[in-house]
């Protein structure tokens, strides 16, 4: 059984910093991705960046780009978002979400990858 474990939420002021993981078990394919999206209150859910943990391939949303870093050990089956410069906009419930190539029944995708298992969120709250 996959399972997922999001951590490293908080508050935080705006120019800081946080870093979140997220710890995948439960996989019998090594080639996966990992991806991290967020929802604020009233807003849709969005993706902000993801991961391959097989080739490294990453992705960025526009609004994080230069900002943010995401980073995995595939070793520790672990995902990191580095996030710098926060502001007041990425406040949000931020989850991820992993998944393989081989299965396409969401509609969360990183790259090949199709992302099905999702671990409950974390609150990122970054006042201004």
């Amino acid at each position: 059984e996959v399972q997922l474990q999001a951590s490293g939420g908080g508050l935080v002021q705006a120019g800081g910093s946080l870093r979140l993981s997220c710890v995948a078990s439960g996989f019998a394919s090594d080639d996966y991705a990992i991806g991290w999206f967020r929802q604020a209150p009233g807003k849709e859910r969005e993706g902000v960046s993801c991961i391959s943990l097989t080739d490294g391939w990453t992705n960025y949303a526009d609004s994080v780009k230069g900002r943010f870093t995401i980073s995995g050990d595939h070793a520790k089956n672990t995902v990191y978002l580095q996030m710098n410069n926060l502001k007041s906009e990425d406040t949000a419930t931020y989850y991820c979400a992993a998944g393989t190539p081989y299965f396409k029944g969401s509609i969360y995708n990183c790259g090949r990858h199709n992302l099905n298992y999702w671990a409950e969120g974390t609150q990122v709250t970054v006042s201004s």
